[in-house]
């Protein structure tokens, strides 16, 4: 049975490279479903099964309105609110297969923005003038192919053609190749992992696979974090081990692994059971030694040259204070099983006894702000273990699955 993949983009200024990129689709054996995000009016170089005022309707505004306003931004904005909405609808009537998208920045944040209210798994390709840059406002942990358009998606061209076939022959390889079956009878935790917490996060995935656990394992990279709180957002999973949750000194930090401020978010707002670690939080993250801001080799800050390409900062007493009210935050807003452990001899492989970020009151002010705004009732185990040693993975184990048990009764 032929697939049918979805092609959206904004048909008023880029229709003649939509009507190219369709035909190579259906030049490959798949049938097209195509949506205008274009404010300025639609192609005539091909059928169009949802304009842009179908696209805006479904989230209750309107395209004349939107025209009348001349305001670009207010434009972009509509449409970025909007086209998720319809196309997650197409897709849950079975309408589409895969989607292909194709724009410059603007397009490419509607037409990404549409790709991620959609499963993961479900083929998703954008071919972007944004591509060479860091995507991550574009992916936000959603399984998008992200293939450079080189030139402008702005006509035909000897260069775009062979972009625009190659983005056809993509989406329709993606769409015919069937993933494996395989039995998923084994209920699904995630848990975050870092370098400087692989030990626990080994350790704990071990315990809970023998206990008949699927267990994915996110690297607590920014991308990482992002995809593990989708995850929990569509309702995937059945737990949330958080050994890892540093992403969190780098948004306070401006590091380069930052997951955004609504790390910590997905797991309480789905009900779902959650253990929250102090996991790395001793460290931000930047690239080499040169490009730690200047701000921070001005104040003589502690660094650490994990790697040539990876600098780590050590977190001081004020940031970890503003990150234990954080992540109090967080876990009051849950609306489903929550908890702390806490391991006082150290949060990280480097902040063990005796080790380079070995910084008992910076770890204190976290400890003393989670104690101090943590809402009654919600546990908050302390264990006199560092975070790799194998007692440690053991409690933290033993707190997941009971957890979990308190959702299920």
């Amino acid at each position: 049975m032929s697939k049918t993949i979805c092609v959206i983009g904004a048909f008023d200024t880029k229709g003649e490279d939509h009507a190219f990129l369709r035909q190579e689709i259906l030049k490959l054996g798949c049938h097209v479903l195509t949506v205008n995000i274009g404010v300025l009016g639609t192609t005539r170089l091909f059928p169009v099964d949802f304009e842009a005022d179908a696209v805006l309707k479904a989230a209750g505004s309107d395209l004349g309105g939107i025209r009348s306003q001349g305001d670009k931004g207010a434009a972009m904005k509509a449409f970025d609110q909007a086209a998720p909405g319809l196309v997650r609808q197409l897709y849950e009537q079975g309408k589409f297969d895969g989607i292909i998208g194709m724009g410059g920045s603007g397009g490419s944040a509607i037409i990404a923005s549409a790709m991620r209210s959609i499963p993961i798994g479900v083929p998703k390709v954008l071919v972007s003038t944004v591509a060479s840059a860091d995507v991550s406002f574009y992916v936000r942990g959603k399984d998008i192919t992200i293939i450079p358009s080189i030139v402008d998606v702005a006509g035909l061209n000897r260069i775009s053609r062979l972009i625009y076939a190659r983005a056809a022959g993509a989406i329709c390889g993606m769409v015919q190749n069937e993933p494996p079956k395989v039995r998923e009878d084994r209920p699904i935790i995630t848990a975050s992992m870092f370098g400087n917490t692989t030990d626990c996060v080994n350790a704990s995935v071990k315990a809970l696979s023998d206990k008949g656990f699927e267990v994915l394992v996110f690297h607590a990279t920014g991308a990482g974090g992002r995809a593990m709180e989708t995850l929990a957002a569509d309702g995937l999973v059945e737990g949330v081990l958080d050994i890892t949750t540093t992403e969190w000194a780098d948004e306070l930090c401006q590091g380069v692994f930052s997951a955004g401020p609504e790390r910590l978010d997905a797991p309480g707002q789905q009900g779902i059971p959650h253990l929250i670690v102090p996991g790395c939080v001793d460290m931000a993250n930047f690239g080499a030694p040169s490009t730690v801001p200047d701000k921070f080799r001005q104040a003589k800050r502690l660094l650490y040259e994990w790697n040539p390409s990876v600098t780590l900062m050590r977190t001081n007493v004020d940031e970890n204070r503003q990150m234990g009210e954080i992540f109090a935050k967080k876990a009051n807003a849950a609306t489903g099983p929550v908890a702390f452990l806490i391991p006082l001899r150290g949060v990280s492989m480097l902040d063990g006894d005796g080790q380079p970020f070995c910084d008992r009151e910076a770890d204190r002010a976290m400890f003393d702000a989670i104690r101090a705004n943590v809402k009654p009732g919600i546990p908050i185990v302390e264990v006199d273990l560092n975070i790799n040693e194998p007692a440690f993975a053991a409690k933290a184990v033993e707190m997941m699955l009971e957890l979990m048990s308190q959702r299920k009764k």
